[in-house]
């Protein structure tokens, strides 16, 4: 048994959908989570600043004796897949799992990735999903750059008519098209799932990438005897506003309350 922590980050709320997930798959963990929404939005940023960032936040988590990290941020995980992969502590980003998951997908219809402008800039997701899938299927890259910073917001209702617009808007060049699967690249997505599949249609299969990243971390634990836990309740840092994130927090995750405690905001 290992009772150390497990450390989940992300620029905002977004990763959330990752610590939702493993809190569900693994519920006898203890867990931190870190916001760091004073920095956020990542997707704008350089591919340098995005690569020293994602170390900065595991330094930031693993200052808390934390067993393992999940970097629940689609950015994060398609910028700095390296620096992921070489941390001294086992840390899991949501690409590397989510592209084996689309690309396990039957069929040779066409498949998207829904994800930032800095992810489908770096072209990291698309073009692992090209190699993996070879010439055999089309694969679409859409950025979302509005999705992110409305969600952090607090607009997620798909009655909401800012949430709709903006959905709409964004899938507009790829309305109409019959997609195997839709990926939600970004971490904050999964929580206008709902608007999404409102203008993509109902029968449309969307797969979250927080929640292949939350699956390949349990498998490691598990696989190295790393896992359980006296469990607490989990703690949260954030490094821009507190009751901000409290009040989206506590709602969705429905673990108890949500107190967060102020972190530093880190000079790049």
């Amino acid at each position: 048994m290992d009772t150390r922590p497990i450390g989940v980050y992300d620029s905002g709320v977004g990763g959330l959908t990752g610590l939702r997930a493993l809190m569900r798959m693994l519920p006898d963990e203890n867990y931190l989570y870190f916001s760091d929404s004073g920095r956020m939005p990542y997707g704008p940023r350089p591919l340098g600043d995005l690569r020293r960032i994602a170390v900065q936040d595991m330094d930031y988590l693993a200052s808390f004796g934390v067993k393992a990290i999940l970097a629940a941020c689609g950015t994060i995980s398609s910028a700095a897949k390296e620096e992921i992969g070489a941390y001294p502590i086992p840390a899991f980003g949501v690409l590397t799992p989510a592209l084996d998951a689309m690309a396990a997908v039957p069929g040779d219809g066409p498949l998207a990735v829904l994800a930032t402008a800095a992810s489908i800039r770096s072209g990291e997701f698309t073009e692992a999903l090209r190699k993996k899938c070879g010439m055999c299927r089309e694969i679409v890259g859409v950025s979302c750059p509005e999705f992110a910073p409305l969600i952090e917001s607090g607009r997620i209702r798909r009655s909401d008519p800012a949430v709709q617009e903006c959905v709409q808007r964004a899938l507009k060049p790829v309305r109409g098209i019959k997609f195997d699967a839709i990926l939600l690249g970004c971490t904050h997505y999964g929580f206008i799932e709902d608007a999404i599949r409102d203008c993509l249609g109902e029968d449309v299969k969307l797969m979250s990438a927080a929640d292949c990243g939350a699956r390949a971390l349990r498998d490691y634990l598990a696989a190295h005897e790393l896992t359980g836990g006296e469990r607490h309740a989990p703690r949260y840092f954030v490094s821009g506003d507190t009751s901000a994130f409290e009040a989206f927090a506590e709602p969705y995750l429905q673990a108890g309350p949500v107190h967060a405690e102020q972190a530093p905001i880190m000079e790049i």
